[in-house]
This record gives C-alpha cells, sequence and structure tokens, in this order.
C-alpha cells in the first residue's frame, strides 16, 4: 500500500445490527472516520535489554509500528481510526475501558483557567472553559450517549474474533451502556454483569444506601472466545460446612447423583437406587473405587448416602468465580499503587480480568488508560499493550510507570520480586513480551521538527505522493491529467506573499508546467496572501497558441488547503509550544524573576480563538497568569535536573501565581544559570534559563 493510498482511505466501519437499539437525541450512525497519521514523540528501550524480538508473535504487527507497547496522545476516536487503519482491525484479544461515567463522579481533572472567571462556558461549546476531558465528566445525557456509541463501534471493528470486551461502568448509566453494547455487539454476544463490590464505599449518604459498587459489563465478539476458568476461596459461611474426619481432614459431603433420567445409570447399588427423576453421577466401576478408598458416606443400615461423597478441603481448588466480586479492595489511601487518580483501579482487578480473557502474548488495549492500570498489568503478565489517553498528564504517568516496571523486568530477568511489585506474587509475573514502548501523537503533532517530517505528516494525512527528486515541489496529488504539483509551506511561519512568489518564479524558470494546477499546504495565510491568490487566478484558464499553433491552457491554478480551517482536511491540529517572556537579573545580592507574558497556543487553540486577535485574546483571558498552573525556579541550575528553590502553586483554582520572584544569590556570588519552569493548565511546560555573570 502506497503512502497516497494508505492515507487517502478513511476506517471503513460495519454496520451495527444489534439489538435493542437505543435512541437519543442528535443519534448518527458512524460509518467512517478519518484516519490522522501518528507522528512519534518518543521511545523508551529498558537498559541491558535486547534491541530485537524473535518471538514469532510479532509477525501480525504492523510493520509502521515497532515492537513494542504502543502509547497514544490525542483524542481516542482519531486514534481508533488510526489503528483501524493501520493494520490492527481485528487483532486486539481483550479491551478493557474504564470510561467517564456521566455522573459528576471526578473522573479527569477538569482543566480550567485560574482565577474567579475560570468556569466561563466557551461559546457554542458543551464544556467548560479550557476543558481537555480530563479529570470530569462534562456531557450532557445525549452527548455522552453518541460519544460512547461511536467509540464502541470502532472498538468491536478493532476487536479479534475470539476477543473480550470488558466496560467498567457505574450504576447511574450500566442500563443505558448495557444497551448501546447489545446494540452493537449484540445480545447473544453478552456474557456477563459483573458486580465489583468495593470494601468501601465512595461516600456515607444519609438519606440512601451506601454506594459501594461498581458494573462491569462482559462481552466478546463470537461464541468462542478465551475463558480460563479463576476460582476463589471459600467464605467462611462455606468453610463451616467442612468438618474433620477421624484423620483430622476437613471434608463435606457431595451428592452422588446428577438431575437427568439416564437408564445407563439408574441401576441398584449397595442396596439402593437413585431418588425419581435423578441417575448415578459415576458408573459402577468408579462407585465401587470410591467405595474401597473409604470416600462415601453409609446410613446406619450401611447403604450409601446420596449426599455421601467425601470432597476434603485439601483437595478443591476453590470456588469458581462468579459475578459478585467482594474480594478485590479499592487502592487505600496509603498504598504505594495509587498514583493521584480518583478513579485509578487496583492491578488485582486487572490482573483478574486479563487472567481469565487472555493468553500471553495477546494484544490488550485501553483507550482511556488515565494512570496506566491496563498496560502495567499486561507488562506483568507477559501481554502486547496499546493505550490512549486525550490527558497529557495520563500519558506521562503512564510513561513512567512503564519505564519503572520494565526496568525491574529486565534486571531480574522477567522474574519479579516483592520487592519490584508489592502487591504481586513471583509466580504471577511472567517474562515481558516487549522491553520498550512509544509515544505518539495523533492530531496534536508538534512541528517544531525538521521540515521533512513535518512534510510527510501532512502528505500522509491528505494522500499526497512525496517526490524525492523535485528540488522545489514536495509531491503531486491526483493522476493523469488532473495531477497537481503540491508545495508544503513550512509550518513555522503562515502562508505569505513571499512563498507565493517563490512558487511564481520556480514555475517561469523550469517552464513545460503551464496547465498542471498547484496545490500549497500550510497551517494558515495572511491577508496579502488571500489578495495575492484572487489576481493570480483571476487570470489562469486563458487558452493561447504553442509554437506549433496549438490551443494551450494556461492553468497553473494555485489552491490552498489550511490544515487548520480547510472544510475536508482541516482540523489537523499544529502544535505550538507554550512561550514565555521572562526577565532574570541580579542586584544588591538578590536574584529577581519576573514573568512578564505567557502565551498557550494550545489552550488558544482549546478555546477556538486566534492568537492574532489581541482584542478577543483579551476579553476572554484578561490575565496571562490564569493560563499557568505553577512556576518552578532554580537558582543555581546544573543544566540537568531542577533543584527548586521556589515553588508556586496556589492553593486554590481561584488564585493566581505571583509572577515577580526575589531569591537570595547561591554560594559566594559567582556566576549563576537561573532556570524558570512554567507548566500550563494543560501541563505543557516550558523552561527558561538565564545565565548571570559575579556579582561586582
Amino acid at each position: 500500500m502506497t503512502t497516497k493510498d494508505k492515507a487517502s482511505v478513511t476506517a471503513e466501519i460495519g454496520p451495527v445490527k444489534g439489538r435493542p437499539m437505543l435512541s437519543w437525541v442528535g443519534k448518527r450512525a458512524l460509518s467512517r472516520v478519518n484516519a490522522f497519521p501518528a507522528q512519534l514523540a518518543e521511545t523508551y528501550h529498558a537498559n541491558g535489554a535486547p534491541t530485537g524480538s524473535e518471538d514469532g508473535r510479532w509477525e501480525d504487527w504492523p510493520a509502521q509500528y515497532s515492537e513494542g507497547g504502543l502509547l497514544f496522545y490525542g483524542d481516542n476516536k482519531e486514534i481508533l481510526a488510526n489503528l483501524l487503519t493501520s493494520g490492527f482491525r481485528g487483532k486486539v484479544n481483550l479491551i478493557y475501558i474504564d470510561p467517564p461515567f456521566d455522573s459528576a463522579a471526578d473522573y479527569v481533572r477538569q482543566v480550567q483557567l485560574r482565577g474567579a472567571n475560570g468556569s466561563t462556558k466557551i461559546e457554542a461549546e458543551t464544556h467548560s472553559l479550557g476543558e481537555q476531558i480530563q479529570y470530569t465528566d462534562i456531557w450532557a445525557n445525549d452527548n455522552y450517549l453518541q460519544f460512547m456509541y461511536e467509540r464502541l463501534i470502532m472498538l468491536k471493528e478493532l476487536l479479534a474474533e475470539n476477543g473480550s470486551f470488558y466496560l467498567h461502568c457505574d450504576p447511574r448509566r450500566s442500563h443505558l451502556l448495557r444497551c448501546l453494547m447489545d446494540e452493537v455487539f449484540g445480545i447473544d454476544n453478552f456474557q456477563n454483569e459483573i458486580v465489583w463490590e468495593r470494601t468501601n464505599a465512595h461516600n456515607m449518604p444519609t438519606r440512601t444506601y451506601v454506594k459501594s459498587q461498581d458494573v462491569i459489563l462482559f462481552y466478546t465478539k463470537a461464541d468462542k472466545f478465551t475463558f480460563n476458568r479463576e476460582r476463589t476461596g471459600y467464605s467462611e459461611a462455606q468453610l463451616n460446612r467442612y468438618r474433620p474426619d477421624e484423620t483430622g481432614r476437613l471434608y463435606t459431603g457431595r451428592d452422588l447423583t446428577f438431575s437427568t433420567e439416564n437408564s445407563d445409570r439408574q441401576f441398584e447399588w449397595r442396596g439402593t437406587r437413585p431418588p425419581s427423576g435423578r441417575s448415578w453421577g459415576y458408573a459402577l466401576p468408579d462407585l465401587e473405587r470410591l467405595w474401597s478408598e473409604g470416600r462415601i458416606l453409609v446410613k446406619r443400615d450401611g447403604t450409601p448416602r446420596m449426599d455421601g461423597l467425601k470432597v476434603y478441603l485439601d483437595e478443591t481448588k476453590g470456588k469458581p468465580l462468579g459475578t459478585i466480586w467482594t474480594d478485590v479492595n479499592r487502592i487505600g489511601n496509603t498504598s504505594a499503587e495509587r498514583l493521584g487518580y480518583p478513579t485509578q483501579k487496583p492491578e488485582e482487578l486487572l490482573m483478574r480480568i486479563m487472567s481469565v480473557s487472555s493468553e500471553p502474548g495477546d494484544i490488550v488495549l485501553d483507550c482511556f488508560i488515565g494512570s496506566g492500570t491496563t498496560a502495567a498489568v499486561a507488562q506483568k503478565l507477559g501481554r502486547r499493550w496499546i493505550g490512549c489517553d486525550v490527558n497529557k498528564g495520563a500519558i506521562q504517568t503512564t510513561s513512567k510507570r512503564l519505564q519503572k516496571i520494565m526496568s525491574a523486568q529486565v534486571k531480574t530477568a522477567g522474574q519479579a520480586t516483592q520487592n519490584d511489585f508489592d502487591d504481586v506474587e513471583k509466580e504471577e509475573v511472567l517474562a515481558p513480551t516487549q522491553t520498550s514502548f512509544s509515544v505518539y501523537r495523533v492530531n496534536d503533532y508538534d512541528l517544531a521538527i525538521q521540515h521533512n517530517e513535518a512534510a510527510n505528516l501532512a502528505c500522509e494525512h491528505i494522500g499526497i505522493d512525496r517526490t524525492k527528486t523535485d528540488g522545489f515541489f514536495d509531491g503531486t496529488l491526483g493522476t493523469g491529467s488532473k495531477q497537481e504539483l503540491v508545495k508544503i509551506v513550512p509550518f513555522d511561519h503562515p502562508l505569505g506573499v513571499m512563498d507565493l512568489e517563490d512558487v511564481r518564479r520556480e514555475l517561469e524558470a523550469r517552464g513545460g508546467e503551464e496547465t498542471r494546477g498547484i496545490l500549497l499546504v500550510c497551517v494558515g495565510k495572511e491577508l496579502q496572501a488571500d489578495h495575492w491568490l484572487e489576481e493570480w487566478n483571476k487570470h489562469r484558464g486563458i487558452v493561447k497558441l504553442d509554437e506549433l499553433s496549438r490551443p494551450v491552457e494556461f492553468a497553473n491554478k494555485i489552491w490552498v488547503i489550511e490544515l487548520r480551517t480547510d472544510q475536508q482536511y482541516g482540523k489537523f491540529f499544529v502544535h505550538q509550544p507554550a512561550q514565555a517572556d521572562v526577565k532574570v537579573d541580579r542586584a544588591d545580592g538578590k536574584i529577581r524573576v519576573e514573568i512578564e507574558d505567557f502565551i498557550s497556543p494550545t489552550i488558544v487553540e482549546r478555546l477556538g480563538m486566534d492568537a492574532g486577535d489581541a482584542s478577543l485574546f483579551k476579553a476572554r483571558i484578561t490575565d496571562w497568569r490564569a493560563m499557568i498552573d505553577s512556576v518552578m525556579i532554580d537558582s543555581d541550575y546544573d543544566g540537568e535536573a531542577l533543584d527548586v528553590t521556589i515553588y508556586d502553586v496556589p492553593e486554590s483554582k481561584n488564585d493566581l501565581v505571583k509572577g515577580a520572584y526575589e531569591l537570595d544569590t547561591p554560594g559566594t556570588g559567582g556566576p549563576v544559570t537561573v532556570a524558570v519552569k512554567i507548566t500550563d493548565m494543560l501541563g505543557e511546560e516550558v523552561l527558561i534559563t538565564e545565565e548571570l555573570a559575579a556579582n561586582e
């Protein structure tokens, strides 16, 4: 498949045929989704781990992704579309998601700008100012159902034929989500509704019962699926049914008959027959063997008891796991596992699901990865994993968590110890399937990179064939007589008159291209560029005669795709790093730091504003400090790690950072490097360093 073929198609989605069908305002069928390309952001490889893999299980892995864990940052709808078009369709063996509950639960941090007016509603939006879908449920009911409906449809497309799907929710929306799952997966593929009863509740209401449970809906793709039956220990009431025999071994009686009429098993044995409607559960030779082993209890008259099969406690494997789970506790406030996510799920819960419904080497997907529990457990249990989240903080947390696990696994050659994983038994941890993972951006691109990589992303998105032999144009679009020349305008500036004049001069210099259209791809346009294009294009289409008196249409019409606003190719989100103006000086033995201005293009993008419109920007964000979450200052930066001297994090969301700071000069007053690290409300970081001369 060529780059053009791959980029020009959308992710096709099969029809939904399940019943019943839930209706809501704004329900829309999902038949295709634009697939944005993924941009590699970073790769982690555990020190000491082999760089390659001879494991045949990676043969089905898409070639465009390295053999290892995959962590995606972006809207999971766009990420799922990318996975569908890149080769993962029908390959995911287990999906577990713990999505927003639409319940006012503190699921993800609602990012709003600091200050008293930080919760101002965005015009024509349903969520709050600067919302990044991080830690608060924000959808109205209809919007929430559409949100989940679309993602469930896409997840089904990714699931393997023998795959399993677990949807974690709470009782407030479980009935609606179950209807959605019935519609998407089909009611015949519903397997269980699992109730996870936590040992402690979210709150202590005074007028209702304590809410102490979550619901986990278990569906499959088809009637054949992986299921490794698990057993649990007995309750105290069940243990009380056991009594000691003459040797002290605990046993209980179990029925010797089954509730079925089998003529071959209704014979008389040792003076007794099975009751009406029942048959012996064992053939005659087996009954005689059990009798000779003393495994059958007898009545006073010496005949066998119908419930007389002796079953010893030390020979049982426990009771089969049911749908009421009371033995998995929530993460305690003091647990080393806790990472600060209010709805973080315990690893023990995911270990149970993963052990039952997947095998080592299987692919596990969680598109609401949060704190990374699913990926962490998959890594410990030898599964391949894919994680996605729209929250940059979640990606950072998950990345750190996986690095620690992989490092421990490599050091112990896959044999974990209690010190490595406090809550995991040694025998539960398998040799890792991967010792590396990569982080990708999808439709939130960092284009502060080489022009060639940025051009590749744009070409993949639009479906342009790259041309490596052309020194000016980057590729072509279309075929035959309709093929057009394509120029990618560097993304560090909007399309301007100078860029257009470069195109004109190139066309004049090369000749022979009079009939071809020209496509320019950019992230924005200057107003003067529109006037230039209008003048240029109104003279195109004039027919002249060539040197052989043949009519030639002088086309060279120029059209433009703006990757932010174009109707067909727009919403190609270009990531621009935050910027700050910081003044640092030293006088009278003191170091003074003053942040004079700050801008987060990502926040501006989320607000739907044009950063160039200063009046609108100031009207919506009256104080640039509203965009800043924290400020850290190191007065003697060594160039590697921050040794924080001042850490300014306002206690309340209504408070702002100070913005101006005074520090004592470290040491003897010699030359120092001052580092100022500013983090905006979406987790974007800016590091400013300033070298100061020694005190005079």
